[in-house]
């Protein structure tokens, strides 16, 4: 079955040459050319990805992965413009994925998207001999339903802040430079920005934390990187 991705683009030559290039790479590609009938086809379609620009008509791109995250974990990539430094950390915020800058050429986009998508897969598919409950106090991971919960509160998570937990939980006591969080969860290089790791783990704090402010799961090691309490 070919994996289907929504490009979400109001310019349409731009949405065309992408829908092109992707489906030559062999995916299936559906395209919305404003906010809201993004959110249409995304709930419709259910793509494996979603490629998302920011500047959209009706309803913008934080808006719509904000609204998306109410509902679905299909990884998203942002696209903003280069000097947009605030953009990209907004929508990481919002739970995008990824994003890439434009200009961008189609082999990069294409590598995002395969990374992404493999990170996808390996996140989907079970892991024999690995406990399949982590259990730290109240917090409860499971690993074969992917999902999280504190007491009979189901916490919502997008895939990526789930790998991100399965991958320090399953590791806890090991500190992880934001670079290996990168190519081991991220699945590539980030070219050295490490703000996707730091807004994730933020956002992951906030969620599974009592005090974000005060963490207890999810420390850091000044200077080194990341890693969860024993």
């Amino acid at each position: 079955m070919k994996e289907k991705i929504l490009i979400v683009e109001d310019e349409k030559p731009i949405a065309e040459i992408l829908k092109y290039n992707l489906e030559k790479e062999g995916y299936g590609v559906v395209v919305a050319y404003d906010g809201e009938e993004a959110l249409d086809k995304a709930y419709r379609e259910l793509p494996h990805l979603i490629i998302l620009d920011i500047m959209l008509p009706k309803m913008d791109g934080f808006t719509v992965c904000k609204k998306l995250r109410e509902h679905l974990t299909v990884p998203v990539i942002m696209l903003t413009a280069k000097e947009e430094e605030v953009d990209k950390v907004l929508g990481l915020e919002l739970g995008a994925d990824d994003y890439i800058t434009k200009p961008f050429s189609t082999r990069e986009l294409v590598a995002r998207i395969k990374a992404n998508l493999r990170r996808t897969k390996v996140f989907n598919s079970s892991d024999e001999g690995a406990p399949k409950v982590l259990k730290f106090e109240d917090l409860v991971i499971d690993l074969s339903k992917y999902e999280v919960k504190r007491g009979n509160e189901t916490i919502n998570l997008t895939n990526r802040e789930f790998e991100l937990l399965k991958y320090l939980a399953c590791k806890k006591g090991q500190v992880f430079s934001r670079e290996t969080l990168l190519e081991d969860v991220w699945g590539y290089e980030y070219y050295g920005d490490s703000r996707t790791v730091d807004v994730t783990i933020r956002r992951l704090r906030e969620k599974i934390e009592r005090d974000p402010s005060n963490p207890k799961l999810i420390l850091t090691k000044r200077g080194v990187g990341y890693y969860f309490n024993k």
